[in-house]
């Protein structure tokens, strides 16, 4: 079965959750297809946890707060979520429509498709040592789900930044013991965590060594210790129960590459006026969308949702006149999130 929909949104992030609410403002219903299995995208998936201190009238908040909230404000609208699949192809059906099919099988005839998905999905850069893929996600973690894991154990994390000194600050407070490991004392990390690291370290909390994970030692299906080769050559064995690698991370834009779509380094040129991209009826708005004075920012992603959903309002109701309304007077607009009067 064919779902049809005048929006269908790629990606659940905080600007495709956004966008929701932008289009239902409007009188637009959407479906949302995400590749993770739960919305808030990146953010969620990565930095859960992390504050964010520049969301207009909230001082600070994490990234899961953020998509709590989000989530709250556009359950108005009843927006239909297809999780843990990805877009793989979009056909163009006429001028106002597009066939749009996802890895589940699930197909969509949509008026407009609007791209929220980031620059593409994020890969973790792995760890290259013998015997690292036995352990992964059981003693070896790309990512931190559940920090209560670590405490009282002896960890390790490899890394020099923003993630790794952002887990040795978090888990310095309940790991037995906690060692950072980075290959050199240059790091990429925000000058304030790496003086908080020092700190820590000074005080005896963490350790901090320059060098290279060589090898794993394992007992009985157990990881027990790596072997780190140091700056002088020397090697050294650290025991630990869990090996956090933080390397960075490798953006894949996937299927997108393959829709026609303009690219330019792996981000989508759109225009500033409804954020459309090459393709009419294609938007894209967030980090995957650029043009001149582009700033990566999640209010960025926000005002760029706005513009789009007039644009798509244009776009599926061309004869009629779309006026700008107020939430805060607006009949329509209370009607639509459920305001009573």
């Amino acid at each position: 079965m064919v779902i049809k929909t005048d929006a269908l949104i790629v990606g659940a992030g905080p600007c495709g959750l956004f966008q929701v609410f932008e289009l239902g403002l409007l009188g637009i219903k959407s479906h949302i297809v995400d590749a993770l299995e739960s919305p808030g995208g990146q953010c969620i998936e990565l930095y859960p946890d992390k504050p964010i201190y520049d969301i207009p009238a909230i001082p600070v908040c994490d990234a899961r707060d953020l998509v709590d909230q989000l989530l709250e404000q556009i359950d108005p609208f009843d927006p239909t979520f297809h999780l843990d699949q990805q877009v793989t192809d979009i056909e163009k059906i006429d001028e106002l429509s597009f066939h749009i099919k996802t890895s589940k099988g699930t197909e969509f005839e949509a008026k407009s498709v609007i791209i929220a998905g980031g620059v593409g999905s994020f890969q973790p850069m792995p760890l290259r040592v013998e015997g690292v893929e036995q352990f992964i996600d059981k003693q070896i973690f790309y990512r931190v789900r559940d920090p209560n894991l670590f405490s009282g154990k002896d960890v390790v994390v490899l890394g020099g930044g923003d993630s790794a000194f952002d887990w040795v600050i978090e888990l310095a407070q309940t790991a037995k013991s906690l060692t950072l490991i980075h290959r050199s004392e240059k790091f990429r990390a925000a000058p304030a965590s790496v003086q908080k690291m020092r700190e820590l370290e000074k005080a005896g909390v963490v350790r901090f060594i320059v060098g290279n994970i060589t090898d794993l030692m394992s007992e009985d299906s157990q990881l027990k210790a790596a072997e780190i080769r140091l700056n002088d050559s020397s090697i050294t064995e650290l025991s630990l129960d869990h090996l956090l690698v933080f390397f960075g991370l490798s953006p894949k834009l996937g299927p997108i590459a393959t829709w026609g779509i303009d690219l330019e380094k792996n981000q989508i040129p759109t225009n500033t006026h409804n954020f459309q991209t090459n393709i009419p009826g294609i938007y894209a708005i967030g980090d995957i969308a650029t043009y001149p004075g582009k700033k990566k920012l999640i209010l960025s992603g926000f005002h760029e949702a706005a513009l789009a959903a007039f644009g798509i309002k244009e776009r599926i109701s061309p004869d009629q006149k779309v006026h700008l309304q107020y939430t805060t007077t607006s009949p329509i607009m209370h009607e639509r999130l459920g305001v009573k009067s």
